[in-house]
């Protein structure tokens, strides 16, 4: 909470995605405390101004737009989940691999040479490109977007998570694991997966918003899923652009603002869980947000080191003698 305090766009950034996920579990579970209208239930206005019945208006076949962009929260924020936490899972794994047994002469450096190179293939094209064409070939559908925009955005996971691999183990704390006899397999789940955690996380928060901007930009040329049978931001922006830009041009911006609303609070999550995450940032602001000094006791510095290192509960602390520098 003192992060928080210290930092307002934080704190918005937390409240916006909070409220968004609440308005899209609503939505999924109980929509009519939020709307009185159905996905595709048209009403008696047709082509009306935004008003207080009908807050975003309404387009020419009478569909209420602000129910439709309600409709359409719970849709793209699962695909955006579902896209990123799979590029994650699958991209965090190889990069993993690639990164902590990179041994040239071994099967497992063969095995990070070839998931470097089948990487460096697809992050040779521009990922919007590539997830066009891809939509093409696989045609309008749910499961063909998800398919499309999946295949572009796992590579930069595993460079992503092989860079901090990399950085990682090679670090007093890894080599003195390893001295002590700790396998492998408990290394990297102890020591290197948790100190990855870290800047995946944020990645992965800044992340949602990306790959919302792609599956709209997907659903505006016409490739992603066919509306009003399954409500999409980019594909309402497609459907009114066209006729009701210049007469209804309600029909445009609200799924516009809807974009750019949750785009904004993802990325201020981002920026914030940056914060939260790393201590000597944590440490700073909260002491920003009190009011107090930013300096720190040894013993603060210490668990500081052990929140960094992540080796807390793994090796024993070796005390200090008494006229020993501190490290």
């Amino acid at each position: 909470m003192r992060v928080l305090r210290a930092n307002p766009l934080t704190l918005v950034g937390f409240v916006l995605v909070a409220v968004i996920v609440l308005v899209a579990v609503v939505i999924t579970v109980a929509p009519h405390l939020l709307t009185p209208y159905g996905s595709d239930a048209p009403t008696t206005a047709y082509g009306q101004a935004p008003s207080w019945a009908h807050p975003f208006g309404t387009d020419s076949g009478g569909l209420d737009i602000y129910s439709e962009v309600l409709y359409a929260l719970p849709f793209d924020l699962v695909i955006a989940f579902a896209i990123a936490g799979i590029a994650l899972v699958v991209g965090g794994a190889l990069g993993l691999v690639a990164g902590f047994w990179d041994r040239p002469g071994t099967a497992s450096g063969v095995a990070s040479v070839v998931i470097l190179r089948i990487t460096d293939v697809f992050l040779s094209f521009p990922s919007l490109i590539l997830a066009l064409a891809i939509a093409v070939s696989l045609g309008r559908g749910v499961w063909q977007l998800i398919v499309a925009v999946l295949l572009t955005w796992w590579p930069y996971y595993v460079r992503l998570v092989r860079g901090e691999t990399l950085a990682i183990k090679h670090l007093p704390y890894v080599t003195a694991a390893r001295a002590a006899g700790v396998t492998e397999g408990r290394i990297v789940l102890r020591h290197v997966l948790r100190n990855v955690l870290e800047p995946v996380i944020v990645y992965f928060s800044l992340d949602i918003g990306t790959v919302l901007v792609t599956l709209s930009t997907i659903g505006y040329v016409g490739l992603g899923v066919n509306y009003p049978i399954t409500p999409e931001w980019g594909s309402m922006i497609a459907t009114y652009a066209t006729a009701g830009i210049t007469t209804d041009p309600w029909t445009v911006f609200a799924p516009g603002a809807a974009i750019f609303v949750t785009v904004l609070a993802f990325s201020l999550l981002g920026d914030g869980l940056r914060d939260v995450l790393d201590p000597r940032s944590r440490r700073v602001l909260a002491g920003a947000g009190t009011g107090g000094p930013t300096s720190t006791s040894p013993a603060e510095r210490q668990e500081e080191a052990a929140e960094v290192s992540g080796e807390a509960g793994e090796l024993p602390a070796v005390p200090l003698g008494e006229g020993s520098p501190a490290p």
